[in-house]
């Protein structure tokens, strides 16, 4: 079935519940992951953030009876910018009027949990996710913990420029800001709520990477607390260091200490903690695909999987597929961005769905995607069942996949008539043995190309093909 993205076709097995519109491909300020960018540099700086609060506040206003005095909740990472956005977000709310809950440095599905939890209007999270410190980000979420709805954003992106002087609250109806320093424990208590009091991983050795950022302080102490025999590494941000050499997105360390100090598996979050990467016991690497297919045939097995499927994105490999497939479940694709997943699965009536580079939602306990509550469900799959990880997490042999990136200036690349004449021709050249995904990213200036097929040099050949094509013809950068 070819479907296009971005102006591209590209062939994919499976379902496809939803493509990308014009319209979320065209926004100014907001991409598929909230607003990202370099900080103090436009987008992202002091006044964009005050103006992404007032704006909120302005939006809610229009939502809420005029008497009602509505409430948010910040959270951030601990990466050097983050203070700075953290009071500009707070003076915006705070001037239009709201009442501000400031966590401190939690991950990003800790603020989905504590928006519900404190009965909150939206919550904020201040982070770029796994990328560099110079970077930062918003996110918004829904008093129901789900991260706000397009139609939302679109609504707020609407009056980020406009001049919103006259809704400024009275002086004597100002918001309040109030620290809260037990957000972290509320948060954890939840999270080891969502096992049986009864269950302990303890004899299991687990290194647990933090990323330098924002779990540093609660993955350590929710693994103590449930018995794990517990290292920790990438856990001492100096606001300059997360993500750097640590983390999900760069677990070379983690793999070197779950060798060193011979134990049974290897957690790694990213920067703000809403992905995990697994390291099995022999140092070898676990992707989010390996993991939700563990999760999804034992949660089959157990009789809690929800509509005999999984969702993923366009980006999981054809191996996951076929796995699932052979033991009688469904894989539905969605476009890549775990809110797609999460808005599929609340579609579709699914508890199980994730990404490949890690972000797995267990939508029974969480609104989105959580590496720390996946990180212990698998760790409840190796204590259960008694077996290694590299047995438990190596459930199929992935397709070969080759996934590179394209950074350009200007315009999108995809536009141009070489570059799809290009795509046309892999396309051709994989037939039916494989799959070509190319697309923009949502959040930087940059063209992903990736193609998987049974022929690995045929794979390197296609890809190559379309790299240097848009390199060609769309002034790479």
């Amino acid at each position: 079935m070819c479907i296009p993205i971005c102006g591209a076709m590209f062939i994919v097995e499976g379902e496809i519940l939803k493509t990308l519109s014009d319209g979320k491909m065209t926004r100014k300020y907001f991409g598929t992951d909230g607003i990202r960018g370099k900080a103090n540099t436009y987008p992202m700086t002091a006044d964009m953030a005050l103006k992404v609060a007032m704006a909120t506040a302005s939006v809610l206003r229009a939502k809420q009876d005029g008497e009602h005095l509505n409430r948010a909740v910040i959270g951030k990472d601990p990466r050097l910018s983050s203070y700075m956005f953290e009071e500009a977000m707070c003076a915006g709310f705070v001037a239009m009027g709201m009442d501000v809950f400031l966590t401190g440095p939690v991950p990003t599905p800790g603020v989905s949990f504590l928006t519900r939890s404190m009965r909150c209007d939206v919550g904020v999270m201040i982070s770029a996710s796994h990328n560099p410190f110079q970077d930062n980000g918003i996110k918004l979420f829904a008093p129901d913990g789900f991260k706000l709805g397009d139609d939302i954003e679109a609504e707020i992106e609407a009056k980020i420029d406009q001049d919103l002087s006259g809704e400024l609250a009275d002086a004597t109806k100002l918001g309040k800001a109030t620290r809260i320093d037990d957000c972290l424990g509320r948060y954890g208590e939840y999270i080891k709520g969502s096992f049986p009091k009864r269950k302990s991983f303890e004899g299991l050795k687990v290194v647990v990477d933090c990323a330098h950022g924002a779990a540093y302080k609660l993955a350590p102490q929710v693994l103590w607390e449930l018995e794990c025999d517990v290292i920790a590494i990438g856990n001492m941000p100096n606001g300059r260091n997360i993500n750097e050499a640590y983390g999900a997105t760069a677990p070379q360390n983690l793999q070197k200490a779950v060798t060193v100090y011979e134990a049974d598996i290897g957690i790694a979050l990213d920067g703000d903690a809403d992905r995990v990467i697994i390291v099995d016991e022999k140092g070898q690497i676990i992707d989010g695909d390996q993991i939700m297919a563990a999760l999804a045939l034992s949660m089959k097995e157990a009789g809690t999987l929800q509509g005999g499927a999984l969702v993923a994105t366009v980006m999981s490999n054809l191996g996951l597929e076929r796995v699932l497939k052979k033991n009688g479940l469904k894989l539905v694709r969605t476009q890549v961005g775990d809110r797609y997943v999460v808005e599929a699965m609340r579609e579709g009536g699914y508890n199980l769905g994730g990404e490949q580079s890690g972000h797995i939602i267990l939508s029974d306990f969480s609104r989105t995607g959580d590496g720390l509550l996946a990180a212990l469900q698998v760790l409840s799959l190796l204590k259960e069942q008694g077996r290694p990880a590299s047995e438990v997490l190596n459930l199929f042999a992935p397709v070969p996949q080759i996934l590179r990136n394209v950074r350009f200036e200007g315009g999108t690349p995809l536009d141009d008539a070489q570059v799809q004449e290009a795509i046309k021709q892999a396309e051709e050249t994989l037939a039916n043995d494989g799959r070509v995904l190319v697309r923009a990213s949502g959040t930087e200036p940059v063209i992903r190309v990736m193609a998987e097929g049974d022929d690995l040099k045929k794979v390197e050949t296609v890809v190559g093909d379309l790299c240097s094509a848009i390199e060609k013809n769309a002034g790479a950068a």
